[in-house]
């Protein structure tokens, strides 16, 4: 399976890479970027570690390199500042993620393939990218809530020391400041949040409060997320190569699920090869179903604005 990363000269693109390499899953990783001296500097330095990690091929270019790949990943983008909501990216980065779509549609893309967009914000570009390109909705997916629930699982171990594997507790809606957590089904290897040692309401609404707060943090603290959110890429991505059918949080369009429409977000997700296979519908707490759905609100209002404009 051929994977190619548009942006990946910059943190995030390559971090993927690097995240894809070490996975061995994929055959192919293409590095696009407008700055070809960084994103060929990016494909030399993976080539470079090649024998001692795995027998990938690796390239680097321009939007050409998408023409026959599987999965094209986008991640080009204007960085969010630290004081900023990934909603606040839309104007500045709308344009932007126009113009690749067309530099996709200049020259071609394979029609079983999954455009999987991770630039943000995340949600709205999804849709748009579903609206704007020859593809089934189903093969245009978005990295949605998958970082911010490994942030909230690893924060949580961290917080009451146990194994970060052990923490299942989700996150749905926007990938955004109305995410929605969702506590009333969250398990610590497989025994109910609520119950085990240590785990009190004060605590689950720190780890919330924080995790909300850390893709700012990250920012203000080292310039932007890397490793995290390309090893959540990479996680998808394999999902998608190996038609693993796993259930993720990722953004994609919706007909119904939670009451959601015509907007893309994240909800309990089958994921294989095809792209959003399905969504899976579990009973939430009253508070968090009214909560996602005000969430599809808030990302609805603004899809409508930007198609206004």
């Amino acid at each position: 399976m051929k994977v190619s990363i548009v942006g990946g000269g910059g943190l995030v693109g390559s971090c993927a890479a690097s995240a894809l390499q070490f996975g061995r899953v994929v055959r192919e990783i293409a590095l696009i970027d407008v700055n070809q001296d960084l994103v060929d500097g990016q494909a030399l330095d993976l080539l470079h570690g090649a024998s001692l990690i795995g027998d990938q091929k690796i390239t680097s270019g321009g939007p050409e390199l998408s023409r026959d790949a599987d999965i094209v990943c986008i991640t080009a983008g204007l960085r969010r500042k630290p004081d900023e909501s990934r909603l606040d990216l839309i104007n500045r980065n709308v344009a932007l993620f126009r113009s690749l779509l067309g530099d996709l549609k200049k020259h071609g893309y394979k029609k079983d393939a999954i455009i999987f967009v991770v630039s943000n914000p995340v949600d709205v570009l999804t849709y748009l990218a579903v609206h704007e390109l020859d593809l089934p909705p189903q093969q245009i997916i978005g990295l949605g809530t998958v970082l911010d629930t490994t942030r909230l699982r690893s924060l949580l171990a961290q917080r009451v020391d146990v194994p970060p594997s052990q923490v299942q507790v989700t996150i749905y809606g926007e990938h955004g400041d109305s995410m929605v957590p969702i506590w009333s089904n969250a398990q610590i290897a497989g025994l109910p949040l609520e119950k085990y040692p240590g785990i009190t309401p004060a605590l689950t609404a720190e780890i919330e409060k924080r995790t909300r707060g850390s893709g700012a943090e990250v920012i203000k603290k080292k310039g932007g997320a890397g490793f995290a959110v390309g090893a959540s890429i990479a996680d998808v991505v394999h999902a998608i190569a190996l038609d693993q059918r796993r259930i993720l949080p990722v953004s994609s369009l919706q007909s119904g699920a939670y009451g959601l429409e015509d907007v893309s977000i994240s909800v309990p997700t089958v994921v294989g090869r095809q792209g959003a296979l399905s969504h899976v519908e579990v009973e939430l707490w009253p508070k968090e179903l009214t909560a996602l759905q005000r969430s599809g609100q808030v990302l609805r209002e603004t899809i409508d604005k930007v198609l206004q404009g």
